[in-house]
């Protein structure tokens, strides 16, 4: 029997299967259109429907024997839609500058400590009911048409079994979620003007949804004995795949977006989480907590780097026969052992934590005529890190206690910069092997809800796998400490300017 898990992203869906000792056997992706706009930020529901039809289908026809499919997606966007499941709209994305006002018009009915007190979220047009506000004041008619609410992981769940459920952390995305309760908040709802009978019914993470439709079925060539199971949001899904279970462990997503994300054994101290706009989510253990730390640009900072600057190093990285980040790597490496002298702020898509503050922009400082790409390249890893740091060092007194930290991501893939990780948080970092550990979590939780393992101790230990663990050096610390004393102010100074 194999296992699946399929990954909502917010530009395209991708299926992964793996066997029952977790091996990935096969994957597909198909990507869809995004639309931004000053006035609006937008993604069509059916096209990712479309998509899930189009990788399931593609799996299926390798794989027939596929038992389980786990179901997880990126947070916050929903959708209205009539009894069919029909949307009514496009739906809007978390970063759509719609919403503002109703969530002002929200912490004024409710109170700002109240809500965060309640959801675990400090209150942001963000997240989705302010914007399911913004729906109902200002397209009544979609409104009142609308039977029920959907996020894209109950949307998907709903279209393949005909279930409305959703897990508990992805509820927790829309800012109307009790996580003491971990029920629907009769509260914040009420105050918002949003009946509780058009949402789906929260359940723990990782339930099965049951057997697939016939017509689903029909368009996807999966088995009609093929279960599907609600897994979570994509960064529960990670850490889940990461094998972080308690809080000595954290998890450092290294992909687009960093992300670290630290397991707390009871509910964190609301001061410290209100105070970094830190979330506090459910996790898939009864009773634990997980929160996201995170800076928007990650690898995507690297990535505009090299696009932006490092177009002669990628064609001697291509004649070279290895790839541009280890071109640059190697050509600083090879000059000195140190940090560099420059500090980049690594905000070139706003600030997420501890600041959530989207019109704070990039910087780099301390160019000189002797600067060249490769420095800047390692400043942007660099800046990346101190934006870690920096998160870390806010979530202190929170409840967080981790020794250690499991990589994934393609940012795992790089020596350099899980050294420069260890060496600046002063703690082992592991490297997991595989580079997407939010399917390999979908997987597990999926392969337990179907009986094809024991519990979370068994699925990880068949699929969680490590390769390099990199130890912190003390001396490198020091040096990363002093820089670190510099851009911590770096914020605060240019964001006036800016």
């Amino acid at each position: 029997m194999k296992i699946a898990g399929l990954d909502i992203g917010t530009t395209g869906c991708k299926c992964t299967v793996f066997d029952a000792d977790g091996v990935c056997l096969g994957k597909a992706y198909r990507d869809y259109p995004v639309k931004r706009a000053v006035n609006g930020h937008e993604v069509d529901v059916a096209v990712i429907m479309d998509g899930v039809h189009e990788v399931l289908a593609q799996m299926a026809a390798q794989y027939p024997d596929i038992g389980g499919v786990g179901v997880t997606s990126f947070g916050e966007t929903f959708v209205l839609t009539d009894k069919a499941g029909q949307a009514l709209h496009t739906a809007m994305l978390y970063t759509d500058p719609r919403g503002r006002a109703e969530c002002s018009r929200l912490k004024e009915r409710i109170g700002e400590r109240k809500i965060t007190e309640i959801t675990g979220l400090r209150p942001h047009e963000m997240y989705s009911v302010s914007k399911l506000m913004w729906i109902k004041d200002n397209c009544p008619d979609i409104y009142r048409k609308a039977a029920y609410v959907f996020l894209m992981e109950d949307y998907v769940i709903y279209h393949l079994t005909g279930r409305r459920q959703i897990d508990y952390s992805l509820a927790t995305r829309t800012m109307a979620f009790d996580i003491r309760r971990l029920d629907w908040s009769q509260e914040i709802l009420k105050a918002a003007g949003i009946e509780p009978e058009k949402l789906s019914e929260p359940v723990p993470t990782g339930t099965d949804a049951g057997r697939i439709l016939p017509e689903a079925a029909r368009r996807t060539g999966l088995s009609l004995e093929t279960r599907i199971v609600s897994v979570s949001h994509d960064q529960v899904a990670a850490a889940v795949g990461a094998g972080a279970f308690d809080g000595d462990v954290a998890v450092d997503g290294a992909g687009t977006v960093e992300c670290v994300t630290p397991v707390f054994d009871s509910i964190p101290d609301i001061d410290v989480m209100y105070n970094g706009y830190f979330s506090i989510v459910p996790y898939v253990i009864p009773g634990k907590y997980v929160d996201y730390a995170f800076s928007y640009t990650g690898g995507a900072l690297l990535q505009w780097c090299i696009d932006t600057l490092a177009k002669k190093e990628r064609e001697l990285a291509k004649g070279a026969g290895i790839s541009v980040n280890e071109y640059l790597e190697r050509q600083y490496r090879g000059e000195k052992n140190a940090p560099t002298d420059l500090l980049v702020l690594p905000h070139l898509a706003g600030a997420a934590t501890p600041y959530m503050d989207t019109g704070s922009k990039g910087a780099i400082l301390g160019l000189t005529a002797a600067t060249t790409t490769a420095d800047i390249y390692r400043a942007c890893m660099e800046g990346v890190v101190y934006e870690m740091y920096l998160n870390v060092k806010a979530l202190q007194g929170s409840g967080i206690h981790f020794t250690k930290m499991h990589a994934t991501g393609g940012g795992a893939c790089s020596a350099e910069w899980m050294q420069m990780k260890a060496d600046m948080l002063n703690i082992p970092i592991t490297a997991l092997k595989t580079v997407d550990a939010g399917t390999v979590g979908s997987a597990m939780l999926t392969g337990i809800a179907i009986g094809l393992y024991g519990d979370l101790e068994d699925a990880a230990a068949k699929m969680v796998q490590k390769t390099k663990e990199y130890s912190p050096r003390g001396d490198m610390h020091e040096k990363y400490l002093r820089v670190f004393a510099r851009y911590e102010k770096v914020y605060r100074a240019v964001r006036p300017l800016v």
